[in-house]
């Protein structure tokens, strides 16, 4: 069966490369007899080539089930796969088959396997490993020839990382992978879906077609359709369903334009919810938690030292820097390297102004010194060098009862 008659006999629309990659590579896995890990987002039709895998397998006459591993409620989750005895728990009222039996000597598609417990991942790793599984509430062994076909929408390998998924399970299922491409990858095949659902829709309601003209089409590919297939068929048919009519002897089609369109167009509600990030963890040495206050503190107190600066700019009481008036801190480049990032804010004031701020500030550098000091047990060096000065300018900002010393 060449590519074409494949995609028509389970109805997949598109010519994007990586789809054809992804169909061919399962047609190519299909006889082998493999476990097949296929990865995908939501909606991009990942069933579809789990039952190609199927029919086009020596199993094809056997049972093919299709598990929505996130749908199992978790305490049944071993009772649906494996089965019980009657008496095994409240409600086992009787024996009762699990997948793995129903499906002996046929294929188990196990959709979203990565909401799979650990319990019932170590499970479904003996049975791929020996066929053999028990049934919840029973010690006896039993036997099934089932074929997996797993189908996650997440990077299974971070789940991994994270502790979330077995990773002996997850080499075994890996050995033979096929990544079907989202919709916003496949640009150039948006709109021959859009086609074909519309005219699916418009044939069975018997209503006229909707067809875009090329500003359209762009706005319609444009957006990244997070939904993938499932979001663009329902998308279309709503669409046709609110604009279509009645076919007549002289209207059979719509013909949007890209202003028509726009206020259709689906609207993503809300802003992005920020979560916790539990992807890689970035490479180098990580704080510990002496290190991670030290930086706290620095930051706290280098805000109320800009939040009074800014309330004394505002009431003037600070003169601005000018070329005819430079600040005169003195150059860390004599004699030791320039340090560009400082904890501390050196402010330079006139003589006559002892407000209130300028105290605070000089009494935070003041309190920053000293706690230096007494970390290093006022070696002067390694104190200037956690402060971000040179030794002189330490030596110049001591406070008093340290330069008796």
């Amino acid at each position: 069966m060449d590519l074409q008659a494949l995609k028509n006999k389970y109805d997949i629309i598109g010519n994007d490369p990586a789809l054809n990659e992804a169909l061919e590579t399962a047609v190519k896995f299909a006889p082998t007899g493999l476990s097949v890990l296929i990865q995908g987002e939501s909606g991009v039709g990942k069933e579809n080539v789990a039952r190609i895998i199927h029919q086009f397998s020596a199993r094809r006459q056997g049972n093919f089930f299709v598990v929505n591993c996130g749908a199992l409620p978790k305490e049944l989750v071993n009772s649906e796969l494996f089965g019980h005895v009657k008496g095994s728990f409240t409600g086992a009222v009787d024996n009762r088959k699990g997948y793995f039996e129903e499906a002996d000597g046929g294929t188990l598609f196990l959709d979203e396997i990565a909401e799979l417990p650990l319990e019932s991942q170590a499970l479904l790793l003996r049975v791929l490993q020996s066929g053999e599984f028990r049934k919840v509430g029973s010690n006896k062994v039993e036997h099934t020839d089932v074929r997996i076909v797993a189908a996650t929408n997440v990077h299974l390998y971070e789940a991994v990382k994270r502790g979330k998924f077995r990773e002996d399970l997850y080499f075994r299922l890996s050995a033979a992978q096929i990544r079907i491409p989202p919709l916003k990858d496949r640009k150039s095949d948006i709109y021959l879906l859009f086609r074909k659902f519309t005219s699916d829709f418009s044939e069975v309601n018997g209503m006229c077609k909707i067809s875009l003209k090329p500003d359209a089409i762009r706005l319609l590919e444009q957006y990244r359709w997070p939904g993938n297939i499932r979001q663009l068929q329902g998308f279309t048919q709503s669409l046709t369903a609110q604009l279509s009519v009645k076919v007549t002897p002289t209207l059979q089609r719509i013909e949007l334009s890209a202003r028509e369109l726009e206020p259709l167009m689906p609207r993503e509600e809300g802003e992005p919810i920020p979560v916790l990030y539990e992807g890689p963890q970035p490479s180098g040495p990580a704080f510990n938690a002496d290190e991670r206050q030290a930086i706290f503190k620095a930051i706290f107190d280098l805000k109320q030292e800009v939040d009074a600066l800014k309330a004394r700019l505002d009431r003037r009481e600070l003169p601005l820097p000018t070329q005819q008036e430079p600040l005169q801190e003195e150059a860390e480049w004599q004699g030791e390297e320039y340090q560009a990032a400082s904890p501390i804010v050196h402010v330079q004031t006139h003589e006559e102004d002892h407000g209130e701020h300028t105290l605070s500030v000089r009494r935070t550098e003041e309190d920053l010194i000293r706690q230096a000091l007494e970390k290093y047990h006022g070696n002067r060096k390694k104190a200037a060098e956690e402060l971000g000065m040179s030794e002189r300018t330490l030596y110049r900002k001591l406070p008093p009862e340290y330069r008796r010393k």
